[in-house]
């Protein structure tokens, strides 16, 4: 393929020099870091400007990469989407992922519902950009949801039911309880205005977020019949 970078391209060679191999960054690093920027470019500016007005030029331009460059990672402006969507996805259920029978319910979801606040604080863009594509109809996503995304979530509906089976948490309905975490971890990043305006406040600290990751971590663990793993607060206490 032709469009390389400069720094992917092919080099004349020559003899090292010394320590020369210990500074040589990895053409694969190199692909790594480049697909990153493209992602994180492409995040703002479908964010800001949707999809349909978002281009190929655009997000090129905010990466600070030629238009060339960034067709040499994704064919087109979907792929990049595509593949937009799926890195948020990942980085929102990496964790809940890996979840297994063995595990302990309480440690489990309440890692995971710390795990979704805190991606609402350090990835708000994320979290905007996926629910305006759900508000739309998800025409681009339709496929993906109702396969790739429902089979992750019966995969993981399905612990849930054997922690229930097993008698280690109430009877309640697996799926209903992944789409509520989901649901009320993201409304931090969704639906930020509104929280700042009723709180009055100009901005939610660190501190916000962590209250708010508690708060809903005993509510939906004692909807499950379980303990606050130690560590995490029994009762809510007021932010700061």
């Amino acid at each position: 393929m032709t469009n390389q970078t400069e720094s992917e391209a092919p080099q004349t060679k020559r003899a090292p020099s010394s320590g020369s191999r210990s500074k040589k960054v990895r053409p694969g690093r190199i692909r790594e870091r480049n697909r990153e920027r493209i992602l994180a470019a492409a995040e703002n500016e479908f964010a800001l400007n949707g999809f349909g007005a978002t281009t190929v030029q655009n997000i090129a331009d905010r990466a600070g990469l030629p238009k060339s460059n960034v067709l040499y990672y994704f064919s087109n402006k979907k792929r990049i989407y595509y593949a937009l969507m799926d890195d948020i996805m990942e980085r929102w259920n990496e964790m809940f992922s890996k979840i297994k029978p063995e595990d302990d319910p309480a440690t489990t979801l309440a890692s995971f519902i710390h795990a979704k606040v805190e991606l609402s604080r350090t990835h708000p863009l994320a979290s905007r950009l996926f629910a305006l594509e759900i508000i739309q109809g998800a025409p681009v996503l339709k496929d993906h949801l109702s396969t790739t995304m429902r089979e992750w979530v019966r995969a993981r509906a399905d612990v849930i039911q054997q922690w229930i089976d097993a008698g280690r948490m109430a009877p309640v309905d697996p799926v209903q309880l992944i789409l509520l975490i989901w649901s009320s971890t993201q409304h931090y990043a969704d639906f930020e205005v509104q929280i700042l305006a009723i709180e009055d406040k100009c901005e939610y600290t660190e501190s916000d977020y962590q209250h708010a990751a508690d708060f809903l971590t005993s509510v939906i663990l004692r909807g499950c019949g379980l303990e606050v793993p130690q560590g995490q607060p029994a009762e809510p206490t007021g932010s700061d």
